[in-house]
């Protein structure tokens, strides 16, 4: 394992020297970057090329001059950008702005597609199976500019219109209870008359809840109430539990009741006094310290077997303390739309967050969110195509394998099937996917940077190629290169844990 990394990274050195040489030699020749201030009238123009070019060091052949950038590079330093400004702090927030914008898509378009994947694959064939595979091609084909467009207009301009009065009408009611109940009924499945009353059961529900979220203007102030995180916590231990071990696994089923009790117990005073005066590494603490109790439940309690009831409880934890979190950020949802700064239109359209507005960490959260919503969403409705086709399709192929015949011949319940041997394996080519995806990611959402106002890795490599701007540039080259290299190293030895017959030696 050790010397198979070491000659990959000797590799990949040698390929990103290369790469990062021929990348500078065309950037350099694409253009002129005194082109702007040839065409200026200002009067002292001749000072301010020659003080340009001694700057990027423009006067020195390219092939040389790439040396003297590389020099600076092994100590750290990016280079001067035409502006004058140094391209470590143009990196810097270009990173960060766009692992903000980004991060969060990307898990979310990957558990989400994995999962629709998965349930369309063991659909096959079904209405569900035809919808998602509708749905899925209808978002690969829309432009993302269009996209972009269209959630300005109806996720932020009309929802923040909405907001003000949030009252949900009847037709709206009538026609998203009817389109849950199809969905619930082509997920459960079954006879018809089984599909019927599931059919009927998640409309009716569906519309009593959403009639009292109008009734009681619950959109203008949420919160969830130590009521409904009664049941989600006691729906996450039961739910969590089927799917990772199964519920004839008393031991991790009492485990993770236990966790959520314990959760449940600790509502009022996480919310009225530990979760007050939040910092953001006190929150991070919180969440570590939630999982680790919750896994040593789990661990004192699963003897002999402990690491799958470790599993089952650690997650149950952690998203029992999401719901805490949720609700306390709920909490300070009002003061925040009402606040002088957003006046009543929290929906963010551009930017990162609202200049000036101030506020603890609850507050800056909630502010935070707003901000992502609409990107985050836009690059999730592109991403969730790929992911549900190619995680169909490969769960579609191992289940027609021989061991998958043979694990069902041998008793084993349709979850032990799905979950132990064929997800597992299935994962192998979704691997691939997202290791390639991230470096492009991480890359930047050009489209949707410019249509929201990040300024991020995407706008940064745009700018400064359309400009001249070789510094810049060759910054963006090098964390994304980076970034894929490192990521393929990581699709490798994640193939090895998936499916022991490959060997990285």
């Amino acid at each position: 394992m050790a010397s198979f990394i070491i000659r990959r990274l000797i590799a990949s050195i040698f390929v990103l020297f290369a790469a990062t040489f021929l990348m500078y030699l065309l950037t350099a020749y694409s253009g002129d970057p005194l082109e702007d201030l040839r065409q200026s009238n200002a009067p002292n123009k001749a000072e301010l090329m020659e003080a340009r070019t001694k700057l990027l060091n423009l006067d020195v052949p390219p092939p040389l001059r790439y040396f003297l950038w590389l020099g600076g590079l092994f100590r750290g330093d990016f280079g001067i950008s035409i502006q004058g400004q140094p391209v470590n702090a143009l990196l810097g927030n270009a990173i960060t702005a766009t692992l903000t914008l980004v991060t969060t898509a990307t898990i979310v378009a990957i558990v989400l597609g994995i999962t629709v994947g998965i349930v369309s694959a063991l659909r096959q064939y079904t209405g569900f199976d035809y919808t998602v595979t509708l749905i899925s091609f209808l978002f690969f084909s829309l432009p993302i500019f269009w996209v972009a467009v269209l959630l300005k207009q109806y996720g932020a301009i009309q929802l923040n219109n909405w907001l003000g009065d949030p009252v949900i009408a009847i037709p709206v009611i009538i026609v998203v209870s009817l389109i849950a109940g199809l969905i619930w009924m082509s997920l459960i499945g079954g006879k018809w008359r089984r599909r019927l009353i599931v059919f009927g059961t998640a409309a009716v529900a569906t519309a009593a809840v959403m009639a009292f979220l109008s009734a009681t203007r619950w959109f203008a102030d949420p919160s969830i109430g130590i009521v409904v995180f009664s049941a989600l916590a006691l729906g996450t231990a039961v739910g969590v539990t089927a799917i990772s071990t199964g519920l004839r696994n008393r031991k991790a089923l009492y485990a993770s009741l236990i966790v959520a009790v314990l959760g449940i117990a600790l509502y009022f005073p996480m919310i009225n006094y530990i979760l007050n005066g939040m910092t953001l590494w006190f929150f991070v603490v919180l969440a570590v310290l939630a999982v680790i109790v919750s896994g040593a439940i789990g661990w004192f309690m699963g003897a002999p077997d402990r690491a799958p009831v470790v599993r089952t409880t650690a997650i149950v934890g952690f998203l029992v303390a999401g719901f805490t979190a949720l609700d306390k950020y709920m909490s300070y949802w009002e003061a925040y739309a009402n606040s002088s700064r957003v006046r009543g239109r929290p929906i963010a359209t551009v930017g990162a967050s609202t200049p000036g507005l101030g506020g603890n960490f609850w507050v800056q959260g909630i502010d935070l969110y707003t901000h992502l919503l609409l990107p985050t969403i836009a690059i999730i409705l592109i991403s969730f195509a790929s992911y549900t086709r190619y995680s169909r399709a490969s769960l579609l192929e191992v289940m027609n394998q021989d061991y998958i015949r043979t694990a069902r011949a041998k008793g084993l319940t349709q979850r032990t099937v799905i979950v132990r041997h064929a997800f597992r394996n299935a994962l192998i080519p979704i691997t691939t996917i997202i290791a390639f995806d991230v470096g492009a990611i991480v890359g930047g959402a050009v489209i949707t940077e410019t249509v929201f106002g990040w300024t991020g890795m995407g706008r940064l490599f745009v700018t400064a190629l359309g400009a001249h701007d070789p510094n810049p540039v060759m910054a963006f080259f090098v964390v994304t290169g980076t970034l894929a290299v490192v990521f393929n190293l990581i699709a490798d030895l994640v193939y090895a844990a998936l499916d022991p017959r490959i060997k990285v030696a």
